[in-house]
Protein backbone atom coordinates (compact mmCIF):
# COMPACT_ATOMS: atom_id res chain seq x y z
CA UNK A 1 0.00 0.00 0.00
CA UNK A 2 1.47 3.43 -0.96
CA UNK A 3 1.92 6.55 1.39
CA UNK A 4 -0.78 9.30 1.37
CA UNK A 5 -0.49 11.86 -1.18
CA UNK A 6 0.12 14.55 1.24
CA UNK A 7 3.37 13.16 2.67
CA UNK A 8 6.24 14.19 1.53
CA UNK A 9 9.30 12.34 0.50
CA UNK A 10 12.46 12.46 1.52
CA UNK A 11 13.93 12.94 -2.18
CA UNK A 12 10.96 16.24 -2.56
CA UNK A 13 11.98 17.33 1.31
CA UNK A 14 15.48 17.34 0.14
CA UNK A 15 14.60 19.74 -3.04
CA UNK A 16 12.08 22.18 -1.17
CA UNK A 17 14.27 22.56 2.30
CA UNK A 18 16.70 24.68 0.92
CA UNK A 19 14.17 27.05 -1.04
CA UNK A 20 12.59 28.01 2.18
CA UNK A 21 13.13 31.16 3.79
CA UNK A 22 14.61 31.15 7.51
CA UNK A 23 13.06 32.16 10.08
CA UNK A 24 14.57 34.00 12.85
CA UNK A 25 13.41 32.81 16.56
CA UNK A 26 13.04 36.42 18.55
CA UNK A 27 15.44 36.31 21.34
CA UNK A 28 13.57 38.16 23.88
CA UNK A 29 10.05 36.92 24.26
CA UNK A 30 10.46 33.95 21.63
CA UNK A 31 6.90 32.74 21.95
CA UNK A 32 5.96 29.15 21.29
CA UNK A 33 8.14 27.68 19.10
CA UNK A 34 7.37 27.42 14.99
CA UNK A 35 5.67 23.98 13.72
CA UNK A 36 8.62 22.61 12.03
CA UNK A 37 7.97 23.33 7.67
CA UNK A 38 7.85 19.64 6.86
CA UNK A 39 4.61 18.97 8.72
CA UNK A 40 3.35 21.93 7.61
CA UNK A 41 4.20 21.39 4.10
CA UNK A 42 1.98 17.97 4.50
CA UNK A 43 -1.01 20.18 5.92
CA UNK A 44 -0.99 22.37 2.93
CA UNK A 45 -0.69 19.61 0.34
CA UNK A 46 -3.65 17.56 2.67
CA UNK A 47 -5.87 20.67 2.42
CA UNK A 48 -4.97 21.14 -1.18
CA UNK A 49 -5.31 17.11 -1.95
CA UNK A 50 -8.85 16.81 -0.97
CA UNK A 51 -10.52 20.16 -1.42
CA UNK A 52 -11.61 20.71 2.31
CA UNK A 53 -11.72 24.25 3.76
CA UNK A 54 -8.72 25.17 5.83
CA UNK A 55 -10.14 25.96 8.93
CA UNK A 56 -11.03 21.94 8.85
CA UNK A 57 -7.47 20.54 8.73
CA UNK A 58 -7.71 17.56 11.66
CA UNK A 59 -5.42 18.42 14.08
CA UNK A 60 -5.10 15.00 15.00
CA UNK A 61 -3.36 14.56 12.00
CA UNK A 62 -0.27 16.46 13.70
CA UNK A 63 -0.04 19.24 10.39
CA UNK A 64 -0.81 22.26 12.47
CA UNK A 65 -3.93 24.46 12.45
CA UNK A 66 -5.39 24.83 9.03
CA UNK A 67 -4.31 28.62 9.77
CA UNK A 68 -1.05 27.81 9.91
CA UNK A 69 -0.67 26.11 6.85
CA UNK A 70 -2.62 28.84 5.08
CA UNK A 71 -0.13 31.51 6.61
CA UNK A 72 2.71 29.69 5.33
CA UNK A 73 2.04 28.67 2.33
CA UNK A 74 1.30 32.46 1.95
CA UNK A 75 5.12 33.23 3.06
CA UNK A 76 6.46 31.10 1.02
CA UNK A 77 4.63 32.05 -2.34
CA UNK A 78 5.15 35.96 -1.45
CA UNK A 79 8.98 34.52 -1.17
CA UNK A 80 8.91 32.79 -4.54
CA UNK A 81 9.03 29.62 -3.34
CA UNK A 82 7.49 27.57 -5.77
CA UNK A 83 8.97 29.35 -8.64
CA UNK A 84 12.48 28.45 -7.83
CA UNK A 85 11.27 25.04 -7.46
CA UNK A 86 9.61 24.66 -10.48
CA UNK A 87 13.15 26.16 -12.22
CA UNK A 88 14.85 23.54 -10.00
CA UNK A 89 13.22 20.59 -11.28
CA UNK A 90 12.95 21.81 -14.49
CA UNK A 91 16.73 22.18 -14.75
CA UNK A 92 16.95 18.85 -13.26
CA UNK A 93 14.80 17.59 -16.28
CA UNK A 94 17.09 19.48 -18.91
CA UNK A 95 20.10 17.88 -17.36
CA UNK A 96 18.71 14.21 -17.43
CA UNK A 97 17.49 15.16 -20.91
CA UNK A 98 14.20 14.24 -19.72
CA UNK A 99 12.38 17.36 -21.38
CA UNK A 100 11.53 17.56 -24.88
CA UNK A 101 11.71 21.30 -25.93
CA UNK A 102 10.31 20.63 -29.33
CA UNK A 103 6.67 20.27 -27.60
CA UNK A 104 7.29 23.37 -25.41
CA UNK A 105 4.53 26.57 -26.07
CA UNK A 106 5.84 29.87 -24.40
CA UNK A 107 3.03 31.69 -22.53
CA UNK A 108 2.95 35.27 -22.60
CA UNK A 109 1.02 35.54 -19.20
CA UNK A 110 4.83 34.00 -17.64
CA UNK A 111 7.18 36.16 -19.78
CA UNK A 112 8.08 39.01 -17.70
CA UNK A 113 8.15 42.40 -19.58
CA UNK A 114 11.43 44.32 -18.28
CA UNK A 115 10.64 47.65 -17.58
CA UNK A 116 6.46 47.37 -18.44
CA UNK A 117 7.46 46.57 -22.07
CA UNK A 118 8.15 48.00 -24.98
CA UNK A 119 6.10 51.59 -25.48
CA UNK A 120 2.84 51.36 -27.09
CA UNK A 121 2.12 51.45 -30.76
CA UNK A 122 -0.81 52.35 -32.72
CA UNK A 123 -1.99 49.13 -33.60
CA UNK A 124 -2.38 48.51 -37.50
CA UNK A 125 -6.38 47.65 -38.54
CA UNK A 126 -7.13 44.48 -39.98
CA UNK A 127 -10.21 45.49 -41.63
CA UNK A 128 -10.94 47.58 -44.93
CA UNK A 129 -12.41 50.68 -42.52
CA UNK A 130 -13.95 51.45 -38.83
CA UNK A 131 -15.93 48.91 -37.34
CA UNK A 132 -19.51 49.72 -36.65
CA UNK A 133 -20.07 50.98 -33.31
CA UNK A 134 -22.15 48.13 -31.27
CA UNK A 135 -23.21 49.76 -28.11
CA UNK A 136 -24.49 52.79 -29.06
CA UNK A 137 -26.07 54.83 -32.53
CA UNK A 138 -25.62 58.37 -33.41
CA UNK A 139 -29.59 58.19 -34.12
CA UNK A 140 -31.77 56.57 -32.12
CA UNK A 141 -34.76 54.58 -33.93
CA UNK A 142 -35.21 52.08 -30.84
CA UNK A 143 -38.96 52.45 -30.17
CA UNK A 144 -39.39 54.27 -26.65
CA UNK A 145 -41.85 52.44 -24.28
CA UNK A 146 -44.47 54.75 -23.15
CA UNK A 147 -44.35 56.21 -20.13
CA UNK A 148 -46.65 55.90 -17.22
Amino acid sequence: MGTSPWIVSDELWGRLEPLLPQRERRFRYPGRKALPDREVLCGILYVLHTGIQWEYLPQELGFGSGMTCWRRLRDWNEAGVWQRLHEVLLAELNAASRLDWSRCVVDSSHVRALKGGSTRAPRRSTGAGQARNTTSSPTDTAPRSPSC
